[in-house]
């Protein structure tokens, strides 16, 4: 795969992201429990994702009693856009607006397209949890700063899908998660875990310990909160032995962070890197060694893929 060093990974400054990332979690929030309201249930919840696309995120297709339907975020032209196997298609804008006006707009547009859907209308992973018709406090959204975190989700991507290529085990698809409003992908052992303790907030340990029924090596991108004001990617294990947090891992910046409890690479480290995608890499592969050797997971669940890099 041929690395475009022709396009620089935006910067991004989490004082200027800050109140539109928190108004557009919310905003995937209702439409991710659309998706989880109509699709089967999928192991460790991959059915209530979205992905990236190349215009925004995306449910991918989600089926229903006339068809299926797709909603499209698209932060290009800054709209969602609800289309239809039955021809019907309807949009509406994303501009600075209160959840609970986007949360109206939304269901309305999915009553005139004959779609009837109900969801537990209160979100996840957040505290506090506001009702979504009822949230007039969130209203946040800078088209720029959208637009620049979708870029950086664009390159991040291609590079997590290069990552994943390279594991015969199974391998979580690389996706959008909206709870915590993160992009991941996890590697599994094969071997069952530890009853995981839970503690998300707003979340059941149900949903949480199915999630983490089984041995995991996790990475993801994650940008930001209050509590942590950076871009950062992530990489954790579970269960986590005792050792994991001391091995080696690349490229010198990242560091493990205890009261997270997993290694720890500043995005910026990735953007102002020469090669973005193999300092990125670097990190990726070097976690993972770091979690299948002092988790003694199997050599042969990891391929080498060199000879088709260029």
């Amino acid at each position: 795969m041929k690395n475009n060093k022709s396009q620089a990974w935006p910067e991004l400054i989490f004082d200027q992201l800050k109140d539109t990332i928190t108004t557009v979690q919310l905003w995937t929030q209702i439409i991710g429990k659309i998706r989880l309201t109509n699709m089967p249930w999928l192991n460790h919840s991959w059915h209530v994702t979205l992905y990236v696309s190349p215009r925004g995120l995306t449910t991918g297709s989600i089926p229903y009693e006339d068809g299926i339907f797709q909603m499209d975020m698209d932060f290009i032209q800054h709209e969602l856009i609800i289309t239809a196997s039955n021809g019907k298609k309807e949009k509406m804008g994303l501009y600075p607006r209160s959840v609970a006006n986007f949360y109206n707009e939304l269901f309305l547009k999915l009553q005139e397209m004959n779609i009837e859907v109900e969801i537990h209308a209160t979100p996840n992973e957040v505290d506090p949890a506001i009702p979504f018709q009822e949230d007039e406090l969130h209203c946040s959204y800078d088209p720029q700063q959208m637009n620049l975190l979708w870029q950086a989700l664009v390159h991040i991507e291609t590079v997590f899908t290069r990552f994943r290529s390279g594991f015969t085990g199974k391998c979580s698809p690389v996706h959008f998660f909206w709870g915590a409003f993160d992009l991941a992908v996890t590697r599994f052992s094969g071997r069952k875990a530890p009853l995981h303790p839970g503690g998300a907030p707003n979340i059941p340990n149900r949903v949480m310990q199915e999630a983490y029924s089984h041995e995991v090596s996790s990475c993801g991108f994650w940008p930001g909160s209050e509590q942590s004001p950076a871009p950062v990617f992530y990489a954790y294990c579970y269960p986590t032995p005792a050792d994991f947090q001391e091995q080696p891992v690349k490229p010198a910046q990242a560091f493990y962070s205890q009261e997270m409890g997993e290694f720890i690479l500043p995005y910026e480290v990735v953007q102002q890197a020469t090669d973005p995608a193999a300092t990125l890499l670097q990190f990726l592969r070097s976690t993972y060694t770091a979690a299948a050797k002092t988790g003694n997971w199997d050599k042969d669940l990891e391929c080498n893929l060199t000879y088709l890099e260029k």
